[in-house]
Formats: C-alpha cells, sequence, structure tokens
C-alpha cells in the first residue's frame, strides 16, 4: 500500500511539472530600438550635473526567453548598441562642448519573474567596446584602447534591472520593456567614466513551439 502511494505521489509530480513546463512560452525576438545614454565621472560627477546630456543610441539585436516555469523565465541578449554622453561649454573638465561615443556589444544574462501580464527582471550584463570616437569641439579623435594616458578598456561589466507588460495579439505577443543599465566598470584608464542607460523596447514576436535549444 505504502508503495502505491509513493507511485501515486511520484506519477502526480510529474503531471504536475509537465503540466507546468507545458504552459511555459519561449521567445526568440528581434530588437530594433533607441536608447538614452548617458556617463557618470565618480567623484566629478556632482559638479558636473549641470553640465551633462544624455544621447540617443541605438541598439539592435536579439533577445530570447526561455521560460522555466510559467512564473519564471531566463532571458538572455545579444545586441549592438550606441553608448556615451556629453558635456556643455565651460564644464570643469575640458571646458569646450564634448561629446564621447562608443559603439559596443552588450550581453545581458536577466532572471524575470512573471506577474500576470507583467513581469520583472534583472540581472548582469557584459559587454565589448568595438570602437569609439571622442569630440571637442570641432576636433573628433578616435579612441584608443590601451593603457594610456587617453586609453579607454575594452570590457565593460554591469546590472540590468527592470520590468515590461506584455499584451496578446493573434496568437503572438506585444511586449513593452523599460530597463536601466547601471555600469559598474571605470572604463577609462585616467579617469573616473562608467556607463549608465535607460532603455526601452518593443518586443513583437511569435511563440516557440518548443524551445529551438533542445533536442
Amino acid at each position: 500500500m505504502k508503495q502505491k502511494l509513493q507511485t501515486v505521489l511520484v506519477m502526480g509530480m510529474i503531471f504536475l511539472a509537465a503540466n507546468a513546463f507545458g504552459q511555459t512560452k519561449t521567445y526568440l525576438d528581434l530588437m530594433i530600438n533607441v536608447a538614452s545614454t548617458n556617463l557618470n565621472y565618480g567623484a566629478s560627477n556632482s559638479s558636473l550635473a549641470d553640465y551633462k546630456k544624455s544621447t540617443d543610441g541605438i541598439q539592435a539585436g536579439v533577445s530570447f526567453q526561455a521560460g522555466i516555469t510559467p512564473a519564471f523565465s531566463l532571458v538572455s541578449e545579444l545586441y549592438y548598441m550606441r553608448k556615451g554622453g556629453k558635456l556643455k561649454a565651460n564644464n570643469p573638465i575640458t571646458s569646450n562642448q564634448s561629446s564621447l561615443r562608443l559603439n559596443t556589444l552588450e550581453l545581458p544574462v536577466l532572471a524575470r519573474l512573471h506577474l500576470g501580464k507583467f513581469y520583472m527582471n534583472a540581472g548582469p550584463s557584459i559587454a565589448y567596446n568595438l570602437s569609439g570616437k571622442n569630440t571637442m569641439g570641432d576636433l573628433s579623435t578616435k579612441l584608443s584602447f590601451n593603457n594610456s594616458g587617453e586609453g579607454f578598456k575594452r570590457f565593460d561589466a554591469g546590472v540590468q534591472a527592470g520590468g515590461g507588460v506584455e499584451f496578446p495579439f493573434k496568437q503572438r505577443r506585444i511586449a513593452l520593456d523599460i530597463r536601466y543599465n547601471y555600469g559598474l566598470t571605470n572604463i577609462s584608464y585616467n579617469k573616473e567614466i562608467y556607463n549608465r542607460a535607460l532603455m526601452i523596447s518593443v518586443h513583437f514576436s511569435k511563440p516557440w513551439k518548443r524551445n529551438p535549444l533542445g533536442r
């Protein structure tokens, strides 16, 4: 009798797990969005507050959401993004009006908690700086990525956090995602510069019938 009861309990747990995984959804989305980016200057940031200006940069790539349970997913993304910021004229650091632009590849991995049609997500992110440009007045120069007085670092790390809302649409979904990217790595060798970004994304996709990364 005890063995039969254990068998029933095990079969019941398997059924519940299969039912839970059957309700999960997996998406692969293309992303083309605009992000508002700016720079944080560490100890000098407060003195530059009145001179800082954000810049709009393109964000383009793919987003993969793998459903683990109906209430929890893992999201991995890979995209190109333009980051940077501007300083107005007469600022304490450069005096002249200046701007810094970075072309980066970014890879965040996020844990996503679903609450009905709403969700929250957060997780780490790493980035690789492909190239960049520094403009001072009318003079523009390419960034050098080496350990020198004016050098910048290739790798950047940070955290992303935010949320969104999903709308069903003819067996598909439309998702509006709002997220903040907080850079943790000083990307300059001779001064303090950290990336910051506010990203607003719209996803339109059809759910996969099975996990494309599975067998």
